[in-house]
Order: structure tokens, then C-alpha cells, then sequence
């Protein structure tokens, strides 16, 4: 399996099984609906564990742009092949958001909430405000990549044989580090942290027909683009600094 191959498949894992739980939570008559907060953090984090453990041994699984930016930032991973990482990326983001809307098509013709409709696929803030929203993106990158920089660190002198990313944090820490910031940082804007999690689906959500939907929010759909990459590049800023 080759690194972009691995990146479709890991994301697209990922959103499958995040969207997938948002999806069972909030669509009507499904049999996890109303199952709280509580459930939605941890399967994101499991939807991450599954992710780094299909693509891991070869990406690294990043299955995430500000990972993949953040990483080649911070001097461990090849600029050549962000652009390719990404792509793959966005790809299965895309593939996975629409995987859980075929799954969960019965569900979205009975739920009469458009907006509810238009979560499963992307976030959205709860109180609206630009600068603190875009605030609660930075920070909650910040700690994933941070985390990211000092578990990988001391694994990065042959890279030749080791692929620097999530994967190489392992499956479960990274799964916790995922699952924490969602518990604490998550409240705001929902914790996108990634942007291909968010814009791939909500590319998804205006193009595919689903019934009685809303707009797409794109005066929102920037934040949870640039946040995350302000967070990674600060992130990588306080690697260096503090390895000098």
C-alpha cells in the first residue's frame, strides 16, 4: 500500500466512524439518539485510533493537512510530499462523509432539522464569534501537534525507515491525546482541528442531494481551514525554539 493510498484509506476511516457516531447521535429515530457529549468525543477518538492503525506503518497517518503542514513546519517531514498527503486527505474525507450519509440516508429523509443534517458533515460554533472560535481551532492543534513533536522527536534520525506522524505517537496515545482535547477544548466549534475532516465533508454536504438541506455555512467553512494550520505552525514554532 503506498503513503496516498494509506492517507485515503486511514481518513477516510476516520470520517466514516466520526461522522458516523454524529450521525447516530442527532438524525432522528436512529438507536444512539440523544447519547450525549460524551459519546461524540469518544468515538472520535476511537474513529482516530482506527485511522493510525490501518495507515500508520505506511504514512505515518497524518489524516490530517495541519499535521502533515505542521510537521513539514517543524523540519520532519519532506515538503515534496505535502501536496500529495493532502490531496489524499481531502479525498477521503470526502469518501467517508459520503459513506455515512448512505448509511444513514433513511435517517436523513425523517429528521425535519436541517441544520442537524448539515452537523454530520461539518462543525459549526455555538456561539458564533470569529475570533473566539478561531481561537478554540489554534488551540486545540496546538496541543495535538505539540504532542505530535515530542512523541515523534526522538524517532526521527533514519528518515528513511521511519514515517513521522500520528502513527508514529501510536494508535492509542494518539486516540487520548484526540479524545481530551474534545472533552476540553471541544465545546466551542465543535473541535474540527483538522481541515480536511471539516471542508472535505462539507464539500460533500452541497453536493449531495440530501433531502430539505440548508446552506453549507461557507462564511463560516475558513476557521476551521486556518485555525488548525495557525495552530500547527505554532506548534512547530515552539519545536524549534525550544530545540535551539
Amino acid at each position: 500500500m503506498t503513503p496516498f493510498i494509506a492517507e485515503i484509506l486511514g481518513t477516510g476511516l476516520l470520517i466514516l466512524l466520526g461522522g458516523g457516531n454524529v450521525a447516530n447521535e442527532i438524525l432522528k429515530e436512529t438507536k444512539g439518539n440523544g447519547a450525549g457529549w460524551m459519546s461524540i468525543t469518544t468515538a472520535w477518538g476511537l474513529a482516530v485510533f482506527a485511522g493510525v492503525v490501518v495507515a500508520g506503518p505506511y504514512s505515518g497517518a497524518h489524516l490530517n493537512p495541519a499535521v502533515t503542514i505542521g510537521l513539514a513546519l517543524g523540519g520532519i517531514f519532506p515538503w515534496e510530499d505535502v501536496p500529495s498527503y493532502i490531496l489524499a486527505e481531502f479525498i477521503g474525507a470526502m469518501i467517508g462523509s459520503t459513506l455515512v450519509y448512505l448509511m444513514y440516508k433513511d435517517h436523513f429523509d425523517k429528521t425535519d432539522n436541517a441544520l442537524l443534517k448539515r452537523a454530520v458533515f461539518c462543525t459549526a460554533p455555538a456561539i458564533p464569534n470569529t475570533w473566539q472560535n478561531i481561537l478554540s481551532e489554534i488551540l486545540g492543534t496546538f496541543v495535538l501537534l505539540t504532542a505530535v513533536f515530542y512523541f515523534t522527536e526522538p524517532q526521527i534520525n533514519d528518515a528513511e525507515q521511519t514515517r513521522v506522524g500520528l502513527g508514529s505517537l501510536g494508535a492509542l496515545p494518539v486516540a487520548l491525546i484526540v479524545w481530551g482535547i474534545g472533552l476540553s477544548l471541544g465545546g466551542t466549534t465543535g473541535y474540527a482541528i483538522n481541515p480536511a475532516r471539516d471542508l472535505g465533508p462539507r464539500i460533500m454536504h452541497a453536493l449531495l442531494p440530501i433531502k430539505d438541506k440548508t446552506h453549507s455555512n461557507w462564511s463560516y467553512s475558513w476557521i476551521p481551514v486556518i485555525g488548525p494550520i495557525l495552530g500547527a505552525g505554532l506548534a512547530a514554532f515552539l519545536f524549534l525554539s525550544l530545540k535551539i
